[in-house]
């Protein structure tokens, strides 16, 4: 191994030997450690990424001490094969965070928006995660003035992303899994991940498997209706939308009180036709027995909806859940919905 300095970035970065084609949370190469405590190479989340140079053409590994980090993080469409590491025990040791809304006023003027509520962005494709938190930390019960109160823990933006032993906290609209255009299938996989949230507290236009993860609907104290766990926006051009597989909901919310997804058409776009699969996973008894819900005027019978081989409190079959055959089920695995032109498989 041997040390040197980026130019202009004043930060020390040990290199190693880059991969070519292996996963990039396995890769080996260049990496930095960030420290609250500031006896790493830089204390900050956002000073790390700006350390890799643009046009990165391997794996460049951000290894992060315990400690919570405060601010809103970017990794730019310019910086690929960004690897964020969690060095603590467990996720709970790094946390990643910020505390802004759909609402909340902007420094400069006018409010964030959806987007820019994001804690972290993530455009640079290959990007990596593991064994840490993102979080949204906006208080809804504090900021009764603020009625737009999506706040986005993670936006993506990109291609071949993983997340491996992340958790994601937040309430609404918590996980944005979406694309840099419309009719793009970004990719991401989520392995062995903790979701949290209450209203389409996953959503977006982007491909993606969420593999043995726990999906979390938490109470907003109705008896009636406690939020949707999903709202895809996939085009009718992109084939797969989101496959959860393996996977555990679960909740504090009240029984029969939460929907597995809803049809998002952004801006009332008639080309969107959400596609969600929910299979072989363990349905908690928050979820209601007609568990799909329309969206406004667009009906949930128009999406590309099902389930297949679920099983638990809130699992079931009739005229309302539609299944999967044995022959689509088959052919609708994580692999297949990954693979697309390139053959893209970070499974394991």
């Amino acid at each position: 191994m041997r040390r040197r300095t980026l130019l202009g970035a004043g930060v020390a970065v040990t290199a190693g030997v880059l991969g070519a084609h292996r996963p990039a949370y396995a890769w080996p190469g260049p990496y930095l450690t960030v420290a609250a405590d500031g006896t790493g190479d830089v204390t900050d989340i956002q000073a790390a990424v700006d350390a890799v140079p643009a046009g990165n053409p391997g794996p460049f590994t951000i290894k992060i001490r315990p400690g919570v980090y405060r601010g809103r993080v970017v990794v730019p469409a310019d910086k690929p094969y960004v690897v964020l590491r969690g060095q603590g025990d467990d996720p709970s040791a790094v946390v990643i965070a910020d505390d802004r809304a759909n609402g909340t006023p902007r420094p400069d003027g006018g409010t964030w928006g959806t987007s820019g509520s994001a804690s972290v962005t993530i455009s640079g494709a290959g990007f990596a995660a593991r064994n840490l938190t993102f979080a949204n930390l906006f208080d809804e019960a504090a900021h009764p003035e603020i009625t737009n109160r999506q706040a986005v823990a993670v936006l993506t933006r990109a291609d071949r992303l993983v997340f491996d032993n992340v958790r994601f906290l937040g309430n609404q609209d918590t996980l944005y899994v979406n694309t840099p255009d419309v009719t793009v299938a970004s990719r991401a996989y989520f392995r062995k991940c903790y979701i949290e949230g209450d209203v389409d507290f996953v959503f977006g236009r982007g491909t993606a498997v969420f593999d043995r993860c726990e999906l979390r609907s938490l109470s907003r104290g109705s008896t009636t209706n406690n939020g949707y766990v999903t709202a895809a926006s996939t085009d009718q051009a992109v084939p797969y939308g989101f496959l959860v597989w393996r996977s555990r909901l679960t909740g504090t919310a009240a029984a029969g009180t939460v929907s597995l997804g809803r049809p998002w058409h952004p801006g009332n776009d008639p080309a969107a036709r959400p596609s969600t699969v929910i299979r072989d996973s363990w349905l908690g008894p928050h979820v209601r027995a007609t568990p799909w819900s329309d969206f406004g005027t667009w009906s949930w019978r128009d999406a590309r909806y099902a389930e297949y081989a679920n099983r638990g409190p809130g699992a079931g079959l009739g005229p309302d859940r539609p299944q999967l055959t044995a022959q689509e089920a088959d052919r609708l695995t994580p692999g297949t919905w990954l693979a697309g032109a390139d053959g893209w498989n970070p499974l394991r």
